[in-house]
């Protein structure tokens, strides 16, 4: 509550946001709204014929406030979920835009759920955060949701973060969790992280320098499309007769570099594979290694 500048009544700690998530889902009703390929998370938890999902008709799968408003405008759902920036596209909608989201859903009853994970990698506007005393009293129908391995890089402490002003909600999630969740290593990372903000902003503008460096580098391979992105990753299609499933092989067995093969999720059409951004010199390593590939 003190790192986010939020009431401790508006937050509960989860081990991990997979906790939190569990415990979320288990008290939402109706039918949902979420936009695929999407984290599956939150559709695997939740019964398959009461989720309406939204397919982005682009293949860069990027989409609009006004696309997700349009599209559930007619549709009869009780929760719309948004995770921004979007796992796996790097998708990211604007603050503003994310408050006509909020409006266009009070009006129609419908509680929004935004999964903030990656978004301290965004760089295109300086407070892109819902998490807020304010937008959250202002928003009674708004439950954020943080990891903190994704961006803080501690994925072995298992911490997430849920906020609401919905108070009710926030007693239900506490009571629902395991009461030691957190174990002492994650309590103690909670207590010093704040004393490392200034380094950890730092961190983050050397990290989007980086990423765009590398998606110059990737858009200058052959045979793939890489998608704009304000996570730490870039979801990229194959083209001209390149599968996904060959690709991450060879990188695995020839060059024992890791890649993400999406073949096996719902929501795609097409070769499609997601790359993590690492430092200058992975990132180097990754580009050679795919070159070589990609050529044959």
């Amino acid at each position: 509550a003190k790192y986010f500048g939020i009431k401790q009544d508006f937050v509960v700690v989860g081990n991990g946001a997979a906790e939190l998530i569990k415990s979320l889902m288990g008290k939402v009703s109706g039918n949902i709204g979420i936009t695929i390929p999407t984290f599956e998370e939150y559709p695997n938890r939740y019964s398959p014929n009461k989720i309406i999902n939204y397919r982005p008709a682009n293949r860069s799968l990027h989409y609009s406030a006004e696309d997700l408003i349009g599209y559930y405008d007619n549709k009869k759902i009780s929760t719309l979920f948004i995770i921004n920036p979007d796992n796996p596209s790097g998708n990211y909608i604007m603050k503003n835009d994310m408050f006509k989201i909020l409006e266009w859903a009070k009006h129609r009853n419908i509680d929004i759920v935004v999964d903030e994970s990656f978004i301290d990698f965004s760089n295109q506007e300086t407070d892109p955060s819902l998490l807020d005393n304010k937008i959250l009293i202002e928003n009674q129908h708004l439950t954020v949701i943080k990891s903190i391995s994704k961006s803080y890089g501690v994925p072995g402490l298992r911490l997430g973060v849920l906020a609401s002003a919905n108070i009710k909600l926030i007693e239900y999630i506490k009571r629902d969790v395991s009461i030691w969740n957190i174990n002492s290593f994650g309590e103690f990372f909670l207590q010093i992280f704040e004393k490392y903000k200034k380094d950890y902003v730092e961190g983050m503008k050397k990290f989007t320098a980086i990423r765009s460096e590398f998606y110059e580098q990737l858009n200058a391979l052959p045979h793939i499309k890489v998608m704009p992105s304000e996570a730490n990753y870039f979801l990229c299609e194959l083209l001209d007769g390149h599968q996904a499933t060959i690709v991450t092989q060879e990188l695995l067995n020839k060059y024992d570099l890791f890649i993400k093969d999406l073949s096996a999720k719902k929501g795609f059409s097409g070769e499609y594979i997601r790359i993590a951004i690492k430092s200058l010199e992975e990132n180097m390593i990754l580009i050679n290694a795919l070159k070589s590939i990609l050529l044959i």
